[in-house]
């Protein structure tokens, strides 16, 4: 089965991600793909603790999911790869096999002061602008939407800052 969902957001495992995506879904399995959480246990078991007991979740670094993106896919449940960066998810693309990330949700990237509003729950740099757009050049189709029942905004609109 494919990955249902590549997602960026920068809160990680949270209740959007856990009941807003997860549940229409049916997911079976969340991988959060960072080094940081990858390296630290304390870390991982707060994480685990919002997530329900029937859905696995999978903490590896950012190259680990990229190599393991066929095993996952092999996988018969569906599943959710989620990075907190937009550079997490470029690196997790570009290690990956040609083709095997199509579509990438971007759903919340928060306010910074080096950050400018694009959407409401969306704020990039120039440097997320440039890798969002280095994700399309490598034929992945990006969006952003925060909940399922939303649009799906194409990356032209989020880096003009077209609020839907």
């Amino acid at each position: 089965m494919p990955i249902a969902l590549f997602r960026i957001d920068d809160r990680l495992v949270h209740g959007q991600v856990v009941v807003g995506w997860g549940q229409p879904l049916k997911l079976g399995f969340i991988v959060l793909a960072d080094d940081d959480v990858a390296a630290e246990e304390w870390e991982q078991e707060l994480y685990r603790m919002g997530v329900p007991p029937n859905v696995d979740l999978v903490f590896a670094t950012v190259d680990d999911a990229a190599r393991s993106l066929d095993r996952y896919r092999a996988d018969a449940r569906a599943g959710m790869v989620l990075t907190g960066t937009v550079d997490a998810m470029l690196r997790l693309v570009r290690g990956a096999s040609p083709g095997a990330v199509r579509t990438v949700n971007v759903g919340g990237i928060h306010h910074r002061d080096d950050r400018a509003q694009k959407l409401r729950y969306v704020f990039l740099n120039a440097d997320e602008e440039a890798a969002l757009r280095a994700l399309e050049t490598a034929g992945v189709t990006v969006t952003a939407q925060d909940v399922p029942s939303a649009r799906a905004v194409p990356l032209t609109e989020i880096l003009r800052g077209e609020q839907p």
